[in-house]
């Protein structure tokens, strides 16, 4: 945290100009931050926004706002939040700051009719999200059908009605959300990488949520034009992003050589574990408590 907290204040303060009346997060009465926070021993990539840059978040919101911060995340049907929050530490990582962890699905939820192109959109959205200023923290890794995972896409999977990347509807729900929640900002937890196999990238962003979403594709080499998610969230007028590596001197820093430096890849198949491994961890999982995996679940 004490590493992360100079760039993502400067990111949180002077270029993004945190001060009463300019800017949505210094007014907010209350900041929801809504990061990429799932089972953290996923036989995929595993990779969820580093805890670390929560904190420092947490910590720098609190310093420069009067408002509440609240961390939320979503219990689904293979794990509850209270859970995912215990695995990765946020228990104790918030109890050193005024703020607690949320589990939107305990919570009421917003029927939200949504243009999406031609098309009408119904989505249940978290009330919370729809009362409070948003603010995403996704990770830098694919999803299962390969496309970014990012920001967007993290603010969907808190919908009550779905989420499953294989539904035609998904990318309509995806928008639909986040023109319904209006984020004010996403911050791109590129501090460790996930592209066919984990690379420490060191790397921070911040800005609007489908630009930061559309840099994320970028630097995974994801073609922009078949997102339909983060293509069609473009407005007419292209936002900027602001990019601050961490570690490293910003005068150095160049786009270019980290996405030449990313390795290249998805996730591997759902169904490339062992059998061996498959019956170890469940047998293990029996005995600690712990939960399968989820692309554990359905293998023999």
């Amino acid at each position: 945290m004490a590493t992360l907290e100079t760039p993502l204040s400067s990111l949180l303060t002077s270029e993004l100009d945190i001060t009463p009346g300019t800017n949505a997060l210094a007014d907010a009465d209350r900041i929801t931050l809504v990061p990429d926070a799932h089972y953290p021993y996923h036989p995929s990539s595993g990779v969820v926004t580093d805890p670390a840059v929560v904190g420092a978040t947490v910590a720098i919101l609190e310093r420069r706002i009067d408002g509440e911060v609240v961390v939320a995340g979503r219990s689904d049907d293979t794990i509850s939040f209270e859970r995912t929050a215990e695995y990765l530490g946020y228990e104790s990582l918030l109890e050193r700051f005024d703020a607690d962890p949320v589990d939107l699905a305990s919570e009421g939820h917003t029927d939200t009719r949504v243009t999406v192109g031609d098309d009408t959109v119904s989505t249940l959205v978290p009330s919370r999200l729809t009362r409070s200023t948003v603010v995403t923290m996704p990770s830098l890794r694919p999803t299962e059908t390969g496309r970014v995972a990012g920001g967007l896409r993290t603010l969907a999977a808190m919908l009550e009605d779905g989420t499953d990347e294989t539904d035609a509807s998904a990318d309509s729900r995806a928008l639909g959300a986040a023109r319904a929640i209006d984020p004010a900002l996403s911050v791109l937890d590129a501090t460790t990488v996930y592209a066919g196999e984990p690379y420490a990238a060191n790397t921070l962003f911040a800005g609007p949520a489908a630009a930061v979403d559309a840099v994320g594709t970028s630097l995974l080499e994801r073609s922009f034009e078949a997102d339909d998610v983060v293509r069609r969230a473009f407005d007419d007028d292209r936002p900027s992003i602001t990019v601050t590596p961490v570690g490293v001197d910003p005068e150095s820093f160049d786009l270019e050589s980290l996405r030449a430096a990313l390795p290249t890849g998805g996730l591997p198949p759902a169904d490339d574990t062992p059998a061996p491994v498959t019956a170890a961890y469940r047998l293990y999982a029996a005995v600690s408590g712990d939960v399968v995996p989820p692309q554990l679940e359905g293998g023999e």
